[in-house]
């Protein structure tokens, strides 16, 4: 005979399950448009007189393929795929558990048995509380593993002289630092300890916790309203529906915390001693930034961002949605 302690352990397994599907797809979908964002984020600002290192979006991508070929666009691959895997699988579950929460708070509130009420839509504000809780439970996880990728994703070149220096430098640099994720990592740990591997976390905390308040209210919001207007039940909503609305959700993350996403870029890939550091907080990296970029420059990049946004996030919930109808 299961306990309700049984089954609550089954739903979070089958969450994190289910999750990670999707965090997988969205890895392998979104991984190149990611690479050229971060480069398009982190590229130095140019000397007066002198061109960017990048003219924009296209150039970006064809300076990648004619120096890395294909295999650049998807450095630092090995650690998202594994990384994201989790982190995604942390957010459907934190997700989950919260929603189940409010279900249970407004049954309690309404007097309504448990059952009903978890058929009934959550309002905009749970839902985005559900979201946000989901994101700030993932930055435990989200931060490291994009520090590490970032760190990757700006290294162009080809392999670096022996001995390779021991910490990465600026996207104009041509040489690789780090031989992989698990170098990098180690590198990293060896002489910055935790704390060097979560560089940035204020940034991706912010981001986290905004970005998938909107992220999740857009996209159960949309499944809600599908629901209560056709009444159908949520594994009756069309896959191609569930691509749709994933998609939007990726738009409404990606427009709302587009400029916080450049500044935990700036910040992963800037120096990790602190005398040599650009940027000694979050707020400086914004204070500088706006200072010789303007607004501009919180928006560098943003075009691959948000070609990534609807085959990354549709990738995401139809993986989830998908794994869950097979594990119920």
């Amino acid at each position: 005979m299961t306990t309700p302690a049984d089954e609550g352990a089954m739903r979070a397994a089958k969450d994190c399950l289910a999750g990670s599907v999707g965090g997988i797809l969205q890895v392998l979908t979104g991984q190149p448009f990611d690479t050229v964002k971060v480069r398009l984020q982190t590229m130095p600002t140019p000397i007066a007189g002198q061109p960017p290192l990048y003219t924009g979006t296209l150039d970006c991508i064809r300076a990648t393929y004619r120096n890395e070929g294909f295999a650049g666009f998807y450095k630092g691959t090995t650690t998202p795929l594994v990384g994201v895997g989790l982190c995604v699988s942390i957010q459907f579950a934190a997700l989950e558990y919260m929603k189940r929460h409010f279900h249970a708070q407004n049954a309690h509130q309404s007097g309504v048995a448990k059952a009903a009420a978890g058929e009934a839509p959550l309002t905009g504000t749970q839902l985005y509380i559900a979201g946000a809780v989901a994101g700030v439970a993932n930055s435990v996880v989200s931060g490291p593993v994009e520090h590490v990728r970032t760190r990757l994703q700006v290294q162009t070149g080809g392999p670096a002289p022996s001995p390779a220096p021991a910490v990465a430098a600026t996207a104009s640099s041509a040489r690789i630092y780090y031989s992989g994720p698990l170098d990098c990592v180690a590198q990293i740990y060896r002489q910055h300890g935790l704390r060097g591997l979560y560089k940035g976390q204020v940034a991706t905390v912010l981001r986290e916790l905004h970005g998938y308040g909107a992220y999740f209210l857009a996209y159960e919001y949309l499944v809600q309203r599908a629901m209560t207007q056709r009444q159908v039940a949520r594994t009756e909503i069309p896959a191609a529906e569930v691509c749709l609305y994933g998609a939007l959700a990726g738009y409404a993350m990606w427009g709302s915390v587009y400029p916080i996403d450049a500044i935990k870029s700036k910040l992963q890939t800037d120096q990790l001693s602190s005398s040599k550091r650009r940027y000694h907080s979050t707020w400086d990296c914004a204070r500088q930034t706006f200072k010789a970029e303007g607004v501009a420059g919180f928006y560098r990049g943003i075009v691959p961002c948000l070609l990534r946004a609807a085959p990354a996030n549709a990738a995401t919930f139809i993986g989830f949605e998908l794994a869950m109808r097979f594990l119920r």
